[in-house]
Order: C-alpha cells, then sequence, then structure tokens
C-alpha cells in the first residue's frame, strides 16, 4: 500500500476515534455545491497526493485512476487515443479530480443523450468511515451484480466514503459534430425537442436561451458522418461553422455563459430538474427566462432566495424538483447552495446508508444533507 493512501486510512481512523469530522477536498472547484467552504465543518483531508492513472486499456474502453488525478490530465491522455469521457463534466474552475468529478456527480450537455457520471462508473475504491478499505465492481459491466455500490459514491459527495480509485468506461470520440441554431421562443423550442425525441437523430446537446429578448436555441448533433448530415438536412435551422462553436459549448457547460456570468446581484442561481416534457414553467413575477438544457428536463433560474418555495412547488407541479445550485451575491468559488432529500423516505434511506457507510459521521458531515 502507498504512503499516500496509508495516511488517508490512518487519518480517518484516528478521526472516527476522535469523533472528529473531516472535510474531504480535491481541487476544491465545487466547495460552492453545499455549504460553502468557509462554513463547511472538519479537518481538512486533502486528496491530491493521491495521483496518478492505475491503468489504461484503449481497446477495452476502461481506465483506472487515482481520486486526486487532474480531470485535465486524465482527458488528455483519452484524447491522444481518440477518447473521451462522453458525460462532459464540468468544470467550474481549473483544478478539478477525478475523485471529485464523481463524487459531485455533476455532468454536462451532453448527459441526456448519453447518460450521468454514475453510468461509467465501473468499480471504486473507497476508504469507509472506519478507516476500512473497500473495493466495488470491477472494470467490467459483468462484474456489477447485486446492489451497485460503486455508482451509489457518484453524487454523494463523500458522505459514505472516500473515493480513493475509480474505473471508468470512456467511449471514442464521435467521427462527426454539427451545431444547429433555431430563432424560437422558450415553449416551441420545447416543442422542437420533443418531436425531435421521437426521431432517430444524433441529439447530443441543446440549450435554449433568449439574449436581448429574443429565444436562441442551439442544438449539437453527434455520431456517424452520414447520420449527423442526414439530420442537418431535415431539421432545418442555421448551421454554425464559427471555429469558436466547441468552445461555447464548453462554456454552456462550466456556466461561462454570459447568461450566468451576468447574474442580477441579489439573486441565486436555481437548478430545476424536471420531466422533459414539462411545459414551459410559469415563473414568478419578475423573474427572467431560463436557460435550458437537456433538451428540456434542466431549467436554469436566477430569481431571489426568497421566490425559492414559489420554485419548488413549480417544479413539484411537473413531477420535478428545484434546488439552489449557488447562493445570492456568491461566485462558484464561495457560495453556499442548499440540497435535501425530496421526501421523509428518501431522506430515511440516506440516513441508513450513512449509518452503516460512516457510523461515527465523520465524513463530509452536512456536505450533502
Amino acid at each position: 500500500m502507498e504512503a499516500a493512501l496509508r495516511q488517508i486510512i490512518d487519518r480517518v481512523r484516528d478521526s472516527a476515534d476522535r469523533r472528529a469530522p473531516l472535510r474531504i477536498r480535491g481541487g476544491g472547484t465545487k466547495d460552492f455545491h453545499g455549504p460553502g467552504a468557509s462554513d463547511h465543518a472538519g479537518e481538512p483531508l486533502d486528496l491530491r497526493p493521491l495521483a496518478g492513472i492505475v491503468s489504461y486499456e484503449p481497446s477495452e474502453l476502461v481506465v483506472t485512476a487515482q481520486a486526486g488525478t487532474p480531470l485535465a490530465e486524465l482527458e488528455a491522455l483519452l484524447a491522444q487515443h481518440g477518447q473521451c469521457l462522453p458525460f462532459e463534466p464540468p468544470r467550474f474552475a481549473p483544478g478539478g479530480t477525478v475523485g471529485g468529478m464523481v463524487a459531485a456527480g455533476l455532468s454536462g450537455p451532453a448527459r441526456a443523450s448519453v447518460g450521468a457520471v454514475r453510468d461509467y462508473v465501473l468499480g471504486v475504491e473507497i476508504v469507509n468511515g472506519r478507516g476500512e478499505l473497500l473495493r466495488f465492481g470491477g472494470q467490467v459491466m459483468k462484474n456489477v451484480a447485486g446492489y451497485d455500490v460503486s455508482r451509489l459514491m457518484a453524487g454523494a459527495w463523500g458522505q459514505l466514503g472516500i473515493v480513493t480509485e475509480v474505473s471508468l468506461k470512456v467511449l471514442p470520440v464521435p467521427p462527426a459534430e454539427a451545431t444547429l441554431r433555431f430563432d424560437c421562443g422558450q415553449a416551441e423550442a420545447l416543442a422542437h425537442l420533443h418531436a425531435w425525441g421521437g426521431r432517430p437523430l444524433p441529439l447530443n446537446a441543446s440549450c435554449w436561451v433568449e439574449d436581448g429578448g429574443v429565444g436562441q436555441l442551439y442544438v449539437r448533433l453527434r455520431g456517424a458522418r452520414a447520420a449527423v448530415d442526414a439530420a442537418c438536412r431535415s431539421m432545418g435551422g442555421e448551421l454554425q461553422d464559427a471555429p469558436g462553436v466547441p468552445e461555447d459549448w464548453q462554456a454552456c457547460r462550466d456556466q461561462r455563459l454570459p447568461w450566468f456570468t451576468a447574474r442580477v446581484p441579489g439573486h441565486a442561481l436555481w437548478r430545476l430538474s424536471v420531466p422533459q416534457t414539462a411545459p414551459a414553467l410559469a415563473l414568478p413575477a419578475g423573474v427572467a427566462p431560463p436557460l435550458v438544457e437537456w433538451h428540456g428536463g434542466l431549467r436554469w433560474v436566477q430569481a431571489p432566495p426568497q421566490q425559492g418555495d414559489a420554485l419548488r412547488a413549480l417544479a413539484a407541479q411537473v413531477g420535478g424538483s428545484a434546488s439552489l445550485f449557488v447562493a445570492a451575491g456568491a461566485d462558484a468559488e464561495g457560495a453556499g447552495a442548499v440540497f435535501g432529500a425530496d421526501s421523509a423516505a428518501l431522506a430515511a434511506v440516506h440516513q441508513r446508508l450513512k449509518q452503516a457507510f460512516d457510523p461515527a459521521g465523520i465524513l463530509n458531515p452536512g456536505r450533502l444533507l
């Protein structure tokens, strides 16, 4: 066992004995998600020394990396072999790590088409709240049977265990890509997306945003060259062939588009997760139109904190949920987002899982629940 891993295990065991909380961090690029870094209780435990690619088999589409490995390093390696992480993990600042990517469970614009982070996790190595080193899953899909603990770690924010190593499924970079633009309002954009969703189109990502009072829908197509060309001809719209189009999608992924960066003072950034078939929501008076992603399933809203109850009620009416993503007056490095279980039953499940993996309650207390 390498020294960095041994130190982590010793720290956890000591903290469990003392009932001393630990604040688990990688690059710190998502400190805004959940309680802010300045408010987050616990002694810091930096996972960045635990870094490196353990194994990579391009022909098998599998890579295994330690948790502190920089995400940029992993993606650069995959790019050398024409491969990628299809779910496009967002970066809100430089320095993100592989472990943080899995712990956060956040996905980019292609999420609705290709799946989420958890869908690509084949296996994990974790240190639980007792200081035990555990392995779940493996490096092939058939190793996953019964209760899939590996994927349970995606989006758990380190509350169930410290991810020290992860095996991921990767995919080849699609051979062709094109972006189309349509000038339309939100309701028309949602209607387009619903109709296209029922057709065999290589629809990969979408983004509707109102710019200067004019609604614009951007659709990204990815796949075989023949399929992308045929879709461009049948869907219409205006082909976007400027060199900066890929960077625009990255800006959408990382929340660097003008819609995000020009947030009104005193307004928070809310994340509404709703069914793709949900209609345009009647937002409270004074709240600007949302930015819509994931073919209608993800709607970003800028609104004052006191509108939270109204937004949650709107999302619930269509079978969705709303959460505070970035607090009012805060930036992506020092916000204080709020999370919680959607029901008492789900909260009870969370608590039982927490008790099983971390009975002393020392791992990232308050980070999620």
